[in-house]
């Protein structure tokens, strides 16, 4: 076995994990001629070319997909061997890459990435905020953190918090000019906050209970936004109706900044749960994320 060639082909799986040389490059701390010496190394060796560059892009060609088909599982187990070599000193260490929801990474992580930090100093934690549902396996992730009823079946489930209540709040002053809605319907005279799902380029309908039932509310209103925190500081402003997870706002409601609308049409969501393959859970750098979560964050 050429050993050049051994150590050149992690560079040749990031740039393409990365889709580039510049991000390669930054990625693993390399200057951008190492990377593509590196991956001009193995090309040789192979005498085929892995990539097809373009001045604006990089794509593996169709050997080059052929060839990481094959050696990519031998380096993960590779990586995954001394990762457990370093597990069994009582030294975690590593890159954990997570693919998160923007409000999932708010509501949970920042108590756990602090507790990871002292607890395993040499472990990085690589949180990618993504509010679209993404393949963990394709996207080339350990983990991914979403609500309960977005995970698929096939994959292993943590919980991170207990169910939660999607609730309507508002700011007294913005109560005071415009008063409360009395029921569902008189939200359509109210200024609502909209939220846009970036990945569908829609507006989310806001789900609440009414009459036993789940309805879908289409909103209106002189803000949208695609972040969960920034409707939350919109309603905080007195700008108008928010919908939103209540843990972002527990603080704000009981001090009185902001109060609960319709309360008995808050609608439950099932709670934030981590998920990977069933093949990831032996993972030490994922074994420490979840034991960090079990034992409170």
């Amino acid at each position: 076995m050429n050993r050049e060639l051994l150590a050149h082909l992690p560079i040749v799986v990031a740039v393409a994990e990365k889709r580039g040389f510049a991000a390669a490059a930054q990625a693993l701390g390399l200057s951008a001629s190492a990377v593509s010496h590196a991956v001009r190394v193995v090309e040789d060796a192979l005498g085929e070319p892995l990539f097809a560059r373009t001045t604006r892009s990089v794509a593996l060609t169709e050997a080059g997909e052929r060839f990481l088909c094959s050696v990519g599982p031998a380096l993960e187990d590779i990586s995954s061997a001394v990762d457990h070599l370093n597990a069994a000193r009582g030294e975690i260490t590593g890159v954990l890459k997570l693919n998160s929801s923007r409000v999932a990474s708010q509501m949970v992580l920042p108590p756990l990435l602090a507790k990871l930090a002292v607890a395993h100093p040499k472990l990085t934690v690589e949180v990618h905020d993504n509010d679209a549902l993404v393949d963990v396996v394709a996207g080339g992730f350990d983990a991914g953190i979403r609500l309960g009823e977005q995970v698929a079946q096939d994959m292993v489930c943590v919980r991170l918090t207990p169910p939660f209540k999607a609730l309507l709040v508002a700011a007294p002053d913005y109560l005071a000019r415009r008063g409360a809605p009395a029921r569902v319907a008189e939200l359509a005279a109210h200024n609502c906050i909209g939220f846009r799902l970036l990945a569908a380029g829609s507006l989310y309908d806001w789900e609440l209970r009414e009459a036993g039932e789940t309805v879908a509310v289409r909103t209106t209103g002189s803000a949208v936004i695609t972040d969960a925190s920034f409707a939350r500081d919109l309603a905080l402003a007195g700008v108008g109706i928010a919908y939103i997870f209540e843990p972002l706002v527990q603080e704000q409601l009981r001090s009185g900044r902001l109060v609960q609308l319709l309360p008995e049409t808050a609608f439950e969501e099932p709670g934030l749960f981590l998920y990977f393959p069933r093949r990831a859970s032996l993972a030490p750098k994922l074994r420490a994320f979840i034991d960090a979560a079990r034992s409170g964050g």
